[in-house]
């Protein structure tokens, strides 16, 4: 048996130590061979093989060289999109994940030196969002396809005419109020000129009381007896009962309360409406701080720890950074809080009648579950909401 056949133990360790990665300054890209040694790498810079290779490559470097870092980066690419195209990563860990591969196009024949310096091209290119932190270089991938275009530019368009709906909504429901209060307005006006007419009546009567007439005639038709003061009539036994001023004041109030209540119910008719349209059974949105309630993830330390939701998927999933460790996560809205800041702290109003109203929290019910809010911007600015529930408000990041 020779030396090396194929399964003496030398010619097992051999393959053994093929499998695994070797280091990157004995690897000839133009060969695409693996030396494990610098001895093993010389003899096989000085083969004939490797000659004929290194003269292909000095007629047209520039090419070579560009079509390699082509092939470096489309797989680089590749590979984020199919393991981490959601995910914010380290690069490193994705440049680690993609050498695994022994047959991948190395870094060394391309036009890039250094990680950093790929990284950067990338990030000038718009192919992937890159942000320098303490640890290191972060990417998240941007994905360009045509499938996710067309399904973004969709659901801003359905987004977008539901704004639109809402507003006219909106619209309408101002134009009623104003209506509303021109008449109430306008049954005032009646009152007080009502009250200007008995009063002028009043005045005529002092001012004519000495003259009473009695028709003897008319009492005989009449069974009631009639008075002629100037030019009013009216029935001897009836009596006259100057208005006071609280007896003003109670019909002013009467009429004002009843002016409230039309406004009241106009309101009421409005958040009804709104209701209807804005309650969804998806409460998910950027920009908010929720606490992750899943018992899958308790092993991992993220069991009932905070987090800002960064993106949102497919309406019920969250991509959430954590506060403590800036870890991302992608996690369910049925596995997700919603949490409530300190008195005086804003909020974001995630569902219901004022869906994505910007508010101020002013106090907190704990029997009722409840709490008292004011929105801040916006067409509704100022307006106090009373009992809105903890599951319809979110502290913001």
């Amino acid at each position: 048996m020779g030396k090396n056949e194929f399964l003496t133990p030398k010619a097992i360790a051999n393959r053994i130590k093929a499998k695994g990665l070797q280091k990157l300054r004995w690897y000839c890209q133009m060969c695409q061979k693996q030396c494990r040694d610098e001895n093993g790498f010389k003899c096989h810079c000085m083969s004939e093989s490797h000659q004929r290779q290194m003269q292909i490559f000095g007629q047209n470097p520039t090419r070579i060289i560009s079509g390699y870092s082509e092939e470096f980066e489309s797989m680089f690419l590749e590979h984020m999109k199919r393991s981490h195209r959601f995910s914010r990563i380290a690069a490193t860990v994705v440049y680690n994940e993609y050498i695994a591969d022994r047959n991948h196009v190395h870094m060394n024949s391309t036009k890039w030196a250094t990680l950093t310096e790929f990284i950067k091209y990338l990030g000038k290119a718009g192919k992937l969002k890159v942000e320098e932190t303490p640890k290191g270089w972060f990417i998240t991938y941007i994905d360009n396809d045509s499938e996710t275009l067309f399904k973004e530019r969709m659901k801003n368009k359905r987004l977008k005419a539901d704004m639109v709906e809402e507003e006219k909504m909106e619209r309408e429901i101002q134009k009623q109020i104003e209506r509303a209060e021109q008449m109430v307005g306008s049954d005032k006006g009646g009152d007080q000129e009502g009250l200007a007419k008995s009063r002028m009546l009043e005045k005529n009567d002092e001012e004519g009381g000495a003259k009473i007439k009695l028709s003897l005639g008319q009492l005989k038709k009449n069974p009631e007896m009639n008075v002629k003061r100037g030019d009013n009539t009216r029935s001897l036994f009836d009596e006259v009962e100057p208005e006071t001023s609280g007896r003003k004041r109670r019909r002013e109030g009467e009429g004002s309360s009843k002016n409230a209540s039309v406004l009241d119910e106009m309101m009421k008719e409005e958040e009804k409406a709104k209701e209807r349209i804005n309650r969804k059974d998806y409460w998910v949105c950027p920009g908010i701080v929720v606490k992750v309630m899943s018992k899958a993830l308790v092993d991992k330390g993220y069991y009932k720890q905070k987090g800002v939701v960064r993106k949102v998927i497919d309406k019920y999933c969250g991509e959430i950074e954590m506060l403590e460790n800036k870890h991302v996560l992608r996690v369910d809205q049925e596995e997700l809080e919603t949490v409530l800041p300190q008195i005086g702290g804003l909020v974001k109003i995630v569902n219901g009648a004022y869906r994505g109203q910007i508010a101020r929290l002013l106090s907190i019910d704990t029997d009722r579950f409840c709490a008292k809010v004011q929105i801040e911007k916006g067409v509704y600015d100022g307006r106090v909401l009373k009992a809105v529930e903890y599951e319809d408000i979110c502290k913001l990041a």
